[in-house]
């Protein structure tokens, strides 16, 4: 796909917010098309970060704590995600949901992965549409969601290069966002069991990711 942000210089200002926000919307499309149960593009300011909740990750410490360079302490943390708020106005959040049973068994492994490559792929595709700063976040360790049988992650033992570079994201909590407030933001339930048009005879979860664009 071609850039679509060559020759905008030659659009006018309305022109030029019409094509973004044509470009954001195939963006929240494709993350549904792509197996996202939800996808909102919102404005990045209105993403909560808090210092605290990144904090949590060292204390009470994490299991994955320090195993893989998409966590605490090897990301710049919530003083880096405000950095990039600054830098890029939007950002597309996407949310998964399933049956909470899921999130207690092993498939849990595979549902992290997968969020990991929706929103690594819906970054590429922004990135291939002209937003080439858009960087993607999930959650969890991708030590834990990647390379589980490996002992070592060789980016962080000076060994080798990620074995995983297309799909591993750095999560959301090393970066303090709040990830509860922000499904609030999208309008969407934190106890999806709730929601119209859901399963009412089985207990619903929910998992998210978010690709800041531009």
């Amino acid at each position: 796909m071609k850039s679509v942000r060559k020759g905008w210089l030659a659009l006018s200002p309305k022109d030029d917010n019409d094509q973004r926000r044509i470009h954001l919307e195939r963006l929240a499309d494709l993350a549904i098309s792509m197996g996202a149960s939800d996808a909102k593009i919102i404005t990045s300011s209105d993403i909560l970060v808090k210092d605290e909740l990144a904090k949590r990750c060292a204390q009470p410490r994490c299991k994955n704590y320090g195993l893989a360079p998409s966590c605490p302490p090897h990301v710049s943390g919530p003083a880096g995600f405000r950095d990039l708020q600054r830098k890029l106005e939007q950002a597309l959040v996407v949310r998964v949901v399933v049956p909470s049973a899921m999130l207690l068994s092993s498939v849990s492994t595979e549902l992290g992965r997968f969020v990991c490559e929706l929103v690594a792929s819906i970054e590429q595709d922004a990135i291939r549409m002209g937003f080439t700063h858009s960087r993607a976040f999930a959650g969890g360790s991708c030590k834990e969601l990647f390379c589980q049988d490996h002992s070592q992650c060789p980016n962080l033992s000076g060994t080798g290069e990620c074995r995983y570079p297309q799909y591993a994201r750095p999560s959301m909590s090393g970066y303090g966002i709040d990830v509860f407030a922000l499904m609030k933001t999208c309008g969407w339930s934190t106890n999806p069991s709730k929601e119209e048009g859901l399963w009412k005879d089985e207990s619903m979860a929910w998992v998210a990711g978010l690709v800041m664009i531009g």
